[in-house]
């Protein structure tokens, strides 16, 4: 009932109701959840276009029509590789990061069953890898989870300790989707590497975004996604080291080298090659540009009285800035950013429904009461210098809005 008065007088503050429509069309509006998704590039979607009608083959066809569909697939693959600095042949597309950590998690295991049953990752992994484990363990697999320090950084010692004679796949995200913290993933490749262990990193925040190899990483398995990187949605791709051990976990027909049943989406696998292209053509450009909004956002809000920040204060996704704030709560503070224009999330937007305390950062060691009142602004390409002088306006504003409210609410119910 409390809440419920608190979010009422909130949005009373913006004058939620009494908003006309020509206001909110002349409303400026800044989209700063791109950790969430990104609008698909115009070039993209150029690429994108023939695929659906004039060149519709399938791909394992024979005919010109299949063998044109063949070709476009392969040019992508190339693409795709070339971001990541592996070969073609270890490229296996899939219908998003999701399934390419299930494949990794899964894959791993079941292919190397008669090793060992024991998996290690950290604990703020996305559920992605975090729902196949717990499944596995649901079957009689053990599963180690590695804490983090107050930045969310894995410590490899932690890792190395951690290791045992049966570990089959170690798996830590290269950078966090929440708090943008960027992993140790390089020291703790080579440790799986000394030990003959499986090294699984999900990328799909870093790939197109930061420069990437998985040499230099020393992964077996790396998973990525089209739509974080202005690609289309429901197309990812994992990367498999040749001679890695991975069980196929989709069966089917012998598409993907015989390694995942299905036919491939051939539209979206050529979106996904566009947009990784065009990422890496201007990665350290953009990487450059949305450190400097990054860290004009992060040093402007820490001013606000009982600002938390999360994550790696300079090891983090140049575009990603997460702070905690006392005294409101998540919902209440999207809900009139988004009256005023502003699209933000609380975290991952895979658990935006969820009531429970975000894992990443009960992790950290964030008090319940102050994560509550979490905010996260990724930024994009389209993001320009006005929009963050905006955001800087805007966010202050309605955090004192909503103590405001909820001042004016207890003294109410008193």
């Amino acid at each position: 009932m409390r809440e419920n008065l608190a979010r009422l007088l909130a949005l009373s503050c913006y004058r939620v109701i009494a908003l006309p429509r020509w206001y909110t069309c002349l409303m400026l509006r800044v989209y700063a959840d791109h950790g969430a998704t990104t609008p698909v590039d115009p070039r993209v979607v150029q690429a994108m276009l023939p695929f659906f009608s004039d060149k519709f083959g399938n791909a394992s066809s024979v005919h010109q029509w299949g063998q044109e569909a063949r070709e476009a697939v392969d040019v992508a693959r190339e693409r795709i590789a070339a971001a990541i600095g592996a070969n073609p042949s270890e490229v296996v597309f899939t219908s998003g990061a999701t399934e390419s950590d299930n494949f990794a998690v899964l894959g791993a295991a079941y292919a190397n069953e008669g090793k060992g049953r024991h998996l290690i990752i950290s604990s703020v992994e996305h559920h992605a890898v975090l729902e196949p484990c717990r499944f596995l363990e649901s079957r009689g697999w053990h599963v180690a989870y590695l804490p983090v320090d107050r930045y969310g950084m894995v410590d490899p010692d932690d890792v190395r300790t951690a290791i045992r004679d049966d570990t089959v796949l170690i798996s830590v995200m290269h950078s966090n989707n929440e708090i943008g913290t960027i992993e140790p993933v390089a020291e703790i490749g080579r440790l799986a590497r000394e030990r003959g262990v499986l090294m699984h990193t999900d990328a799909a925040q870093s790939v197109g975004i930061l420069p990437l190899s998985v040499d230099d990483l020393s992964v077996d398995l790396l998973s990525m996604s089209s739509h974080k990187r202005y690609g289309p949605k429901g197309v990812g791709a994992l990367y498999i080291r040749k001679g890695a051990t991975v069980s196929r976990i989709q069966h089917g027909g012998s598409h993907e080298r015989n390694r995942r049943g299905g036919t491939e989406n051939v539209p979206a696998i050529v979106g996904f090659g566009t947009a990784i292209e065009i990422a890496v053509a201007s990665v350290e450009d953009e990487a450059s540009r949305l450190r400097r909004f990054r860290d004009r956002l992060i040093e402007g809000l820490r001013h606000i009285e009982g600002a938390h920040l999360n994550g790696h204060p300079t090891r983090r996704l140049p575009g990603n800035v997460n702070f905690s704030f006392e005294g409101v709560d998540s919902e209440s503070v999207l809900m009139a950013l988004d009256f005023q224009g502003v699209a933000a999330s609380s975290g991952s937007a895979c658990t935006s429904g969820s009531l429970e305390p975000s894992h990443v950062l009960t992790a950290i060691g964030l008090p319940p009461e102050i994560a509550a009142g979490t905010v996260r602004l990724s930024l994009g390409r389209e993001n320009v210098d006005g929009e963050i002088e905006h955001l800087l306006l805007v966010v202050p504003d309605v955090i004192e809005s909503l103590r405001g409210a909820s001042r004016r609410m207890s003294k109410a119910v008193r």
